[in-house]
């Protein structure tokens, strides 16, 4: 049986996890990119690990900065302030105000109105957005079969080789500067270059826009690679 490291947190885990997620305090632009870190060191211990971290890890980003148990322990002592100062007055305001009737319109919402949104929003950034920069590109749909079905959406075919495409829906004053791709997606997105030898682009829309406009360029110079 595999010894166990990781902390149990109790009820207080899903309360930690989810203001973690929302401030992106675990985000490689804070802790680097752990799961490549631990993969190039391939511990023999955890002492191995924990050693080797501190020595090798730096923040993922234009400017990387050597991460230290000092700056851990200044992330948590942010993770504190969020929850306590941002987070419980949020939740104890939308606790006091819920009612039946959010809760069952939430889950009918959720499963009929935004699947559909999320459909139409996916099918225009590729037919009146993508398609018609790259016309000789076959689109299609990811088959949800494959393991990478969930982190990407469709597929560009050039000849035998193809790239990937993720779009994720952000509002007009969104900061998607912000927005980094997580460790299992980062593995995702590895595995599906090897498999089908191009690269994964993430697509920021807005309803049917394209906001990072310069992924167009980007892709465009892969489709160019792709072709040699």
């Amino acid at each position: 049986m595999i010894k166990r490291y990781s902390k149990e947190f109790g009820k207080k885990e899903k309360v930690l996890n989810y203001a973690c997620q929302t401030y992106q305090l675990s985000r490689p632009n804070k802790v680097g990119t752990v799961m490549a870190l631990i993969r190039e060191c391939q511990p023999k211990s955890f002492k191995e690990w924990q050693k080797w971290y501190f020595e090798n890890a730096n923040t993922d980003g234009k400017t990387p900065s050597k991460i230290t148990k000092e700056s851990l322990g200044e992330l948590g002592e942010r993770l504190y302030i969020k929850i306590k100062e941002i987070a419980i007055p949020e939740w104890t305001e939308a606790f006091n105000q819920l009612t039946l009737q959010d809760c069952v319109d939430y889950i009918f919402n959720l499963t009929i109105n935004r699947t559909y949104d999320g459909f139409l929003r996916e099918k225009s950034v590729i037919e009146d957005n993508l398609a018609k920069e790259f016309p000789n590109i076959k689109f299609e749909e990811s088959d949800p079969a494959l393991d990478h079905a969930g982190d990407i959406d469709y597929i560009g075919w050039v000849g035998e080789k193809a790239f990937g495409i993720q779009i994720k829906s952000v509002t007009a004053k969104a900061n998607f500067g912000n927005y980094s791709a997580t460790e299992r997606m980062r593995t995702s997105f590895d595995d599906f270059t090897k498999k089908y030898g191009g690269k994964v682009f993430i697509v920021y829309s807005i309803d049917d826009n394209i906001k990072n406009e310069e992924v167009i360029e980007q892709i465009a110079a892969e489709i160019k690679r792709l072709s040699k």
